[in-house]
């Protein structure tokens, strides 16, 4: 049996993974005049980033709810 609160302390990781991710410094390790398949190294990061954190909240989120 999981511990009550589990979910809430996965999601407050999230957000700070999240607030990490997208703070200027680590955003400025990614801005280089690179392109990925045409895409600028920024941009793909930056969306990268984003769509790991809305997966890994959705299945957080999924643990949370009773089948």
């Amino acid at each position: 049996m999981r511990r009550p609160g589990v979910g809430a302390e996965r999601l407050i990781g999230l957000f700070l993974i999240g607030a990490v991710g997208f703070s200027p410094p680590v955003l400025t390790l990614f801005n280089k005049p690179l392109l990925v398949a045409g895409i600028p190294l920024l941009y793909l990061y930056l969306f990268g980033l984003w769509a790991l954190l809305v997966v890994l909240a959705g299945l957080v989120i999924m643990q949370l709810v009773p089948a």
